[in-house]
């Protein structure tokens, strides 16, 4: 599998597990009804989760993941 395939995978995933925390999060500790549930869920988890992309430094690929509360770009993989 090649890095970009797996940075999309790791960015769907992290996501995901995000997204459907807020979700119940929001369900259960707001008054929000209809489309505005899974609205604020996407709209914090987009904000919250790592993103992660494939690239070349140095003559090395390899996988960065940034992230809202880290200054700078890890190498992950």
């Amino acid at each position: 599998m090649s890095k970009k395939n797996k940075a999309l995978l790791y960015n769907l995933l992290s996501f995901g597990i995000l997204y459907v925390f807020f979700r119940y999060v929001v369900i259960d500790y707001t008054s929000l009804t209809g489309i505005m549930r899974p609205l604020a869920s996407f709209v914090v988890a987009t904000l919250i989760a790592p993103k992660f992309q494939a690239g070349v430094v140095n003559g090395k690929e390899g996988i960065y993941m940034r992230w809202l509360f880290l200054k700078d770009a890890k190498e992950v993989g």
